[in-house]
């Protein structure tokens, strides 16, 4: 349905439709650091919504999963430019985007700049960026160690530096007007449910906190269903609306 998308840089995005009943509204799926479009619950996600009849695009960040570039370069900064090419490639669609992890505070800094964004989700959504890269990777050498020791992903001090100096996005939430759903597990060691707790305080009516008993950073196994009902439903209302 949609060409090739490309960055500012011209890298190729990698992405995956799911058609639904009409193409005045869409639902796009952004995933974490070191994750990519194919994680079990996006995918997951991404068929329910479609059998709700909710078009879904989801797609991988430039340096993951399928999409080029360099995995060393996958900064916040850069992700919130890649998501501006997808919302580029989607034209006059009614856009809601919902970002999981890291992908949750490139939501709020690109949904704060760029009115295509009329819906926000946060999955377990970053917050305190600073704190994130130094609670995970403050013992692992930057341009010589890896995130979690996974070779396929080295850690890089463009990274960290970028994680740095936005500290934390819990202040933008004063400037994200949409309506905004967030939902966090409460068994989350990951990124911690305070997180989410911090940002919708500073936040207006129109957000949401929704807290997954027992959910973990991927809302796997028995979170999964509750996590993809409550997003279903939210976005129906919204769109229907």
């Amino acid at each position: 349905m949609f060409d090739e998308i490309r960055n500012a840089q011209h890298e190729r995005l990698d992405y995956t439709f799911h058609p639904g009943k009409s193409d005045a509204h869409i639902v796009v799926l952004g995933h974490g650091v070191t994750g990519n479009k194919d994680r079990p619950f996006l995918v997951a996600l991404a068929e329910s919504l479609a059998s709700a009849n909710i078009p879904t695009l989801r797609f991988s960040f430039a340096g993951n999963g399928g999409s080029q570039g360099r995995f060393e370069d996958a900064t916040i900064s850069k992700e919130v430019e890649d998501l501006g090419a997808v919302l580029d490639a989607l034209g006059e669609r009614i856009i809601c985007f919902a970002g999981h992890s890291m992908g949750g505070a490139v939501g709020v800094l690109r949904t704060r700049q760029d009115n295509r964004v009329r819906y926000l989700i946060s999955l377990a959504g970053m917050v305190d960026t600073k704190g994130f890269a130094n609670r995970e990777f403050g013992n692992v050498t930057p341009d010589a160690g890896n995130m979690w020791d996974d070779p396929d992903c080295p850690l890089s001090q463009a990274y960290m530096d970028d994680l740095t100096a936005i500290d934390t996005v819990v202040h933008k939430a004063k400037d994200i007007t949409v309506p905004w759903l967030l939902i966090h597990g409460t068994e989350d060691d990951v990124v911690p449910l305070q997180d989410s707790k911090n940002i919708v305080g500073q936040a207006g009516n129109n957000a949401r906190l929704i807290e997954l008993p027992g959910a973990d950073h991927v809302f796997s196994e028995h979170a999964t269903q509750p996590m993809i009902e409550n997003v279903v439903s939210w976005v129906k209302t919204h769109f229907q609306g």
